[in-house]
């Protein structure tokens, strides 16, 4: 036994090395502010890496799509027309997409040209973008009529990629005739710019491919004439969450005037860039295709 000196018994220590003060179960100040600085650090190692990690996705998609299409800005002059096309991603990484477009000589002398878009985005739409794209190039080499490649190339998304749609403008501009023939599946009907007025053709009937296969594809033409000025694109130039697609055709055939796109020497890539900035720049949700087809005073003509 202790004895006690004085005949006053001395306080006994705390239980623990806590402040005699600390409420029983709290975590001290500085342990607080240690395990609130390793969550912050954490946190934030996770969003770079998180950042990193859609940085690097979205720099293997465009490279990938750089691979499978043709130079975005590039032009190409011919002897009866001039066509520029833009591309334009979207503005989030996450939603660049399955958009293409072709224009590519045939072997009897005319023009193929082409724009689609398959649904989904990311690097499987980009891989389902190439099969269809390069499948359409290659079906057109045999001279069918548009309504019979966007048959065949149905066939293709309905028996080859499952759960996938996908839409497309395809058509033949002939230079002896000036005859623009041309089918569709889907996407806005070509935008037609002449003598200072703007107008969307008649689109034949179509559905989206991937859809169904017991409807027939029809076929339309216009011939076009010299200072006249053909826009295909893809939805994603039109359609936003703020506006439907109507509203933005209005945008296209408003803009197509008053930034002098179809006029005589007017410079054509310069026109489409105007032209895009007119209707609100890039898509923030979807990529882009834009193809233009300016026809000169040259060329042949045959009855």
């Amino acid at each position: 036994m202790v004895g006690v000196v004085g005949g006053t018994r001395p306080a006994l220590p705390p239980a623990d090395d806590r402040d005699p003060g600390t409420t029983p179960g709290a975590v001290p100040a500085g342990t607080r502010m240690i395990q609130n600085g390793m969550i912050q650090d954490l946190a934030g190692r996770r969003w770079a890496e998180r950042r990193d990690r859609v940085a690097e996705e979205r720099r293997v998609t465009l490279a990938l799509r750089e691979a499978i299409l043709p130079e975005p800005g590039a032009s190409i002059d011919l002897p009866y027309a001039r066509i520029a096309v833009r591309y334009v991603p979207a503005g989030r990484a996450s939603s660049l997409g399955g958009d293409w477009y072709d224009a590519a000589p045939l072997p009897d002398g005319r023009m193929f040209l082409a724009v689609g878009d398959v649904s989904g985005h990311g690097l499987p739409a980009i891989a389902e973008m190439a099969q269809l794209r390069h499948a359409l190039l290659g079906l057109s080499m045999t001279g069918a009529c548009p309504g019979r490649l966007l048959t065949w190339l149905n066939t293709l998304v309905l028996t080859r990629l499952d759960d996938t749609t996908a839409t497309a403008v395809c058509g033949h501009f002939d230079p002896a005739t000036r005859l623009f023939t041309w089918a569709q599946a889907g996407p806005p009907a070509p935008i037609l710019v002449r003598r200072g007025g703007a107008r969307q053709l008649g689109a034949p009937r179509g559905v989206v491919l991937g859809a169904t296969s017991s409807l027939p594809y029809g076929v339309a033409d216009v011939r076009l004439e010299p200072g006249d000025l053909l826009l295909m694109f893809t939805d994603g130039l039109v359609e936003r969450r703020s506006r439907d697609i109507g509203a933005g055709v209005s945008l296209i055939l408003d803009a197509a005037v008053t930034t002098g796109l179809g006029t005589a020497g007017a410079d054509l890539d310069a026109g489409l860039d105007r032209l895009l900035e007119a209707i609100g720049g890039p898509n923030p949700e979807d990529d882009t295709c834009l193809l233009a087809v300016a026809v000169t005073e040259e060329g042949p003509q045959r009855a």
